[in-house]
């Protein structure tokens, strides 16, 4: 049996932004060695791990070197060469999730393909390889206004997605192969986290309810659990399961989820990784996503997934007309409010929208949790001096 504790057991993230960041907090917390690799020389995860790397995570050569000085190897972001995990994987290196569950992912067309074929109900969409064939269709009323206009690959904190409702939006999209996605009446935005390791062991978190930022198109709040009837809760979460089926994913599979007014579930998209969505359970969770992830990823027993008691996760992003050296404006104040605990990433310069942290506010009274968010929100400001 592999000891990973106290030993020369070497674990590799590809990715150190604020996810690795916290994933390493778990390896930290039960001395598992850690290689990190980033493109960025002042990346989040840089000084917790036992070896960093800077380098581009596109680029086979790098991936490829840095994955064959470890034992198993994980990431934190989508963006990653997957012929080179591919490759390491043939080569007997253990990679979760396995390339062929991220390759699957990576395309956002790809996913919707899948989701199809495995028969999970998802909104209905059309692939187009550019922006000129989106208009003609559009001038053919085989598609119509308003729809949600995704590129297919390349998008994240709601770049890449934008809501199309009339001819004048088109001159706001990329020409990039695109998927356009039918609107769908929801009552609410929802995510379930799936976490499954090798032996099969799968779990699910409870079902959060997350808030949007209506111009980043970025979440504001999360909410746990979701202010929903347990009959929908109840739904939302086989569903995840099938998908995470489907995938037959090792570690975290964030899956996110449309309640239809006719309360229906419908799948919006997964991530393979620790999510934003997750991100509550730090101070919410028996177990942490974090934790989860790690424990997945070495085929150890999965935690408890259960809650301790109710939470409410705000985003911290840089508030628009800042860019630079980063400061947090009234972050002491915000340490004055029952039940919260700030997440700061780390990265110094600030720039409109960019995820900087976030709070979790933790309270039995799911009301009151998310009255404290409110306040939190309209006091933190994450600017420059």
């Amino acid at each position: 049996m592999t000891s990973y504790f106290s030993s020369d057991f070497k674990l590799a993230v590809v990715g150190g932004g604020q996810l690795g960041k916290m994933l390493l907090y778990e390896t930290r917390k039960f001395d598992i060695q850690t290689r990190v690799l980033d493109p960025s020389p002042e990346a989040p995860a840089r000084l917790a791990a036992n070896y960093f790397e800077q380098g581009d995570l596109m680029d086979f050569d790098t991936v490829y070197n840095f994955g064959k000085e470890a034992d198993v190897i994980t990431f934190e972001i989508e963006a990653v060469n997957v012929e080179a995990l591919e490759r390491l994987q043939a080569e007997g290196k253990s990679v979760y999730p396995a390339p062929e569950t991220l390759r699957k992912i990576q395309n956002k067309g790809d996913q919707k393909d899948f989701y199809t074929e495995k028969n999970i109900p998802t909104a209905l969409y059309t692939r187009f390889e550019k922006l000129e064939d989106l208009k003609l269709s559009l001038t053919a009323n085989q598609i119509s206004f308003p729809f949600v206009w995704k590129s297919t690959t390349g998008g994240y904190d709601g770049k890449g997605v934008q809501v199309v409702r009339k001819q004048q939006d088109l001159d706001k999209l990329a020409d990039v192969p695109c998927i356009a996605e039918a609107m769908i009446p929801f009552k609410n935005e929802l995510a379930v986290i799936v976490v499954r390791n090798p032996k099969g062991e799968v779990k699910t978190y409870p079902v959060v309810e997350m808030e949007f930022h209506p111009e980043a198109n970025q979440v504001e709040y999360v909410i746990c659990p979701a202010r929903i009837d347990e009959a929908v809760a109840k739904k939302a979460r086989e569903v995840a399961t099938k998908v995470s089926e489907a995938f037959m994913h090792v570690g975290l599979l964030a899956v996110e989820l449309f309640q239809t007014e006719d309360d229906e579930i419908l799948v919006n998209e997964v991530a393979p990784r620790p999510h934003n969505s997750g991100h509550y359970s730090i101070e919410g969770s028996y177990t942490n996503q974090f934790e989860q992830h790690l424990r997945a990823v070495l085929n150890l027993p999965l935690g408890e997934t259960a809650s301790k008691t109710g939470t409410v996760m705000v985003n911290l992003v840089g508030e628009e007309g800042y860019q630079g050296d980063v400061y947090y404006e009234k972050i002491q104040d915000i340490l004055a409010l029952e039940g919260v605990t700030p997440h700061i990433y780390g990265k110094r310069e600030t720039r409109p929208f960019r995820k900087m942290g976030h709070v979790t506010i933790a309270n039995s009274d799911l009301s009151k949790a998310r009255a404290i968010a409110e306040k939190v929100k309209q006091t933190i400001r994450v600017i420059t001096k």
